[in-house]
C-alpha cells in the first residue's frame, strides 16, 4: 500500500520540514505519494515530483487555499487518506494543526513528534521535553504520523519526474474559521528553523537594548537569532524567536547558548544541535552538561571581545 505525504509550502517551494519527512517516508518502503494543496501549487507540485522515492503527485487547486486552514483541507484530505496505510507530514505548526484532527475523524490515534521509524508498526518519539524516548507500537489501520524534521536529513531530487494527477477540493459542509491576515517579521538573516548556525539569547541579557550585542555576533556569523522563552516573556525579542518545547525545534551545524541557563523546555528544541557552545557565568548551569564547549563568564564582557576577533563571513 502506498504513502501519502502532504507536503507543507508557500504556494511556491516545499518547507525544508517536507524535506526531511520525505527521507522518513523512505524508512517504510512504500511508494510516496505527495499531495499539494494550494490555491497556486503547480510550482511547488513541480518541485516535489522530482524528489527521488516519489511516485506520484496529487494536486489540488483552488483559489479558497491561498492560505489554506486545517479546516479547509480536511474534508478534501479525509476521502483521499483512506486509500492509504500511512499518512505523513511535518511536526510543525502546519502539521500539528491538521493531522490531530484528520486522525479523529479516521477513528485512529495520531502519532506524534516521530524521530525515529523501526518497522511499519513501531515508532520512537521523545516524552518529557525530550529527557526520555517512548517507543509506540500502533495496529491502526492507518497509522497518522507527524514527523520531528530535526532528527531526519532532508531529502535529494532525483533525475526523473513523477506523473501528476488532479483531485477536486472538496468544501467543508460545517462553518469554518476565516483567514484574516498574517503578520510576518522580514529579516535579512537566516531563517531560524533552517539556518546552519544559530545564536541564542536568555534573560541573562537583562533588557531587550542588550540583545544588540548578540545581533553583532550574529551578523558577524551570517547567523540566525533565537532566544529562551525567559527572554520572550520579558519582552527582549519578539515570540517567533522562541526556541525550545514551546517554539521551534533547530538542529543547526554550531548553535551557541548566550545566557541561557539550560531548562529541559529549552533543551528540547535544539539538543540535536551538532555543536554546542555555551556561555554563562554561572558555572553549574544545566547547559553546560549538554554543551560541546563552555565559557564560563560575564557575557557583557566575552560578546564584543568574541565579536571583535571573528572575521564576518561572506
Amino acid at each position: 500500500m502506498p504513502l501519502l505525504l502532504i507536503a507543507e509550502h508557500d504556494q511556491s517551494n516545499l518547507t525544508a520540514s517536507t524535506l526531511a519527512t520525505l527521507t522518513a517516508a523512505k524508512a517504510f518502503s512504500a511508494p510516496v505519494h505527495v499531495v499539494v494543496m494550494g490555491s497556486s501549487p503547480e510550482k511547488a507540485a513541480e518541485e516535489a515530483a522530482f524528489f527521488k522515492s516519489v511516485e506520484k503527485v496529487w494536486m489540488i487547486k483552488d483559489p479558497r487555499l491561498a492560505h489554506p486552514l486545517a479546516e479547509d483541507m480536511t474534508e478534501t484530505l479525509l476521502d483521499l487518506a483512506k486509500g492509504y496505510d500511512f499518512i505523513l507530514a511535518p511536526s510543525t505548526t502546519f502539521g500539528k494543526n491538521l493531522l490531530p484532527r484528520l486522525a479523529a475523524l479516521l477513528d485512529v490515534a495520531l502519532i506524534s513528534d516521530v524521530i525515529q521509524i523501526q518497522d511499519k508498526n513501531t515508532f520512537v518519539r521523545p516524552i518529557y521535553a525530550g529527557n526520555a524516548l517512548a517507543t509506540v507500537t500502533s495496529n491502526d489501520p492507518i497509522k497518522v504520523i507527524t514527523i520531528r524534521p530535526t532528527a531526519f536529513e532532508k531529502a535529494q531530487k532525483g533525475n526523473s519526474s513523477a506523473p501528476f494527477e488532479a483531485c477536486p477540493f472538496k468544501e467543508s459542509s460545517s462553518p469554518l474559521p476565516i483567514f484574516v491576515r498574517m503578520e510576518t517579521s522580514s529579516s535579512e538573516r537566516p531563517e531560524l528553523t533552517s539556518a546552519s548556525i544559530v545564536v541564542s539569547g536568555g534573560r541573562g541579557f537583562q533588557s531587550k537594548e542588550n540583545f544588540a550585542l548578540l545581533e553583532a555576533l550574529a551578523d558577524k556569523l551570517g547567523a540566525a537569532i533565537g532566544a529562551s522563552r525567559a527572554a520572550v516573556d520579558a519582552g527582549f525579542v519578539p515570540n517567533d524567536y522562541q526556541v525550545g518545547q514551546t517554539g521551534k525545534a533547530v538542529a543547526p551545524t554550531l548553535y551557541i547558548a548566550v545566557g541561557i541557563s539550560g531548562a529541559i523546555q529549552h533543551l528540547a528544541g535544539m539538543k540535536d544541535s551538532k555543536i554546542i557552545v555555551a556561555i554563562n557565568k554561572d558555572p553549574e548551569a544545566p547547559i553546560f552538561q549538554i554543551a560541546d564547549y563552555g565559557l564560563v563568564g560575564d557575557l557583557f564582557k566575552i560578546l564584543p571581545e568574541l565579536t571583535a576577533k571573528i572575521k564576518k563571513t561572506a
